[in-house]
């Protein structure tokens, strides 16, 4: 055995238990099918501008220690996610807020807007949702509903919000102050110079094979290593034997524009369902950039199917079933350990994703 670890996916958790594994002084190659590093939070950048390749990535945390742990690798500025909705040309602010309230309705209070949206859900009167419309209905009320809502919603999922469970939304959270932080996370920011750098770091001294699929090639390396970290789909690593999970996929149109600032935000979202794009980056407002042009990326939602990139697991019942099935095959393998968002079958914010890789060093690698 030439390696103690094989690495399967040279994305954050990938890269996180490589570096940990380097620190306590264990050999690791990684591979990774794509031809980056960096999984979905890789950056590319052009004219300066650093390109979201996979969409929109902002880092928030409320734990100390891991926004510490990222900022060895990066100097984070001041970005703050406030996203921008726009309905048949109306502009509002999210998350849904007083100055959303103020914008819609015409009014100037907490108590005026709990008092509209309290009268909108007391006259439809439903008390135990069906559907994914009347749970959001019964939450926010008709006018937040069908204009920020009912269209984006149905875009991601493709399906109308009538034929969509209630679970989908267990919540949708109503601020009463006039403050456009989209998170409620003490620590927020966007590294300088792109997440890609963040990966490099990480991945510092260890060899990386690009381009490599580690399932056409699974006996030859597997030869290599002494233990596998496998960071790709479950289902996949098996041959689909238990059956298909199922994800919605995401397509990007990415062009260049003769312009210094085409929407004036970061992430604009169009939230009406006759507009095919969910919403669209611009990818310099992330970094507060002042280059003569500017990077817009559209963002439409789509099925998923086999080749496709899975972006969004669809944790339905049937669907977490089948996941825990596959876990239960994974928890015989002796030498393989499955991790990150495709492993485990649930989408992951980025710290989420450093503390469950960390979690795992701390488990095989030990302090």
């Amino acid at each position: 055995m030439k390696y103690d670890y094989l690495v399967v996916g040279a994305g954050l958790f990938g890269a996180v238990f490589a570096h940990e594994a380097k620190k306590r002084g264990k050999t690791c190659l990684v591979v990774e099918k794509r031809n980056h590093i960096g999984g979905n939070i890789y950056c590319e950048e052009i004219h300066g501008i650093q390109v979201h390749r996979y969409g929109a990535h902002i880092f928030h945390t409320s734990d100390r220690k891991i926004w510490e742990y990222a900022n060895q690798f990066a100097e984070f500025n001041h970005y703050i996610n406030a996203p921008i909705a726009r309905y048949k040309g109306e502009l509002y602010n999210l998350p849904f807020n007083m100055n959303t309230f103020s914008k819609m309705w015409g009014i100037a209070t907490p108590e005026e807007a709990r008092e509209r949206i309290r009268a909108q859900i007391a006259d439809l009167g439903i008390t135990e949702p069906e559907n994914l419309e009347e749970q959001a209905l019964s939450l926010v009320g008709r006018d937040v509903y069908e204009k920020l809502v009912k269209g984006y919603t149905e875009k991601q999922w493709g399906r109308d919000c009538r034929e969509l469970p209630p679970f989908i939304i267990r919540r949708l959270p109503l601020r009463f102050t006039y403050d456009n932080n989209y998170f409620n996370d003490r620590f927020q920011g966007i590294p300088v110079g792109g997440y890609t750098k963040i990966v490099e770091k990480l991945l510092e001294g260890t060899e990386v094979r690009l381009n490599t699929d580690y399932l056409e090639h699974r006996e030859e390396l597997n030869s290599l290593a002494e233990k596998i970290i496998y960071t790709g789909m479950i289902d996949r690593f098996y041959g689909y034997c238990l059956g298909v999970l199922e994800y919605r996929s995401l397509r990007f149109e990415t062009e260049e524009l003769e312009t210094d600032n085409y929407q004036g935000n970061a992430v604009v979202n169009y939230t009406e369902r006759e507009v095919p794009y969910t919403r669209i980056i611009e990818h310099k407002h992330f970094e507060f950039g002042q280059q003569p042009v500017t990077i817009i990326s559209r963002e439409y939602p789509c099925e998923w199917k086999k080749g496709d990139e899975p972006y969004y697991p669809i944790n339905d019942e049937k669907n977490n079933a089948l996941y825990e099935r596959y876990r239960e095959l994974a928890g015989k393998e002796g030498r393989v350990i499955f991790g990150g968002r495709l492993g485990g079958y649930r989408y992951y914010d980025m710290d989420k994703v450093i503390a469950a890789a960390l979690e795992l060093c701390s488990v095989e690698l030990g302090a």
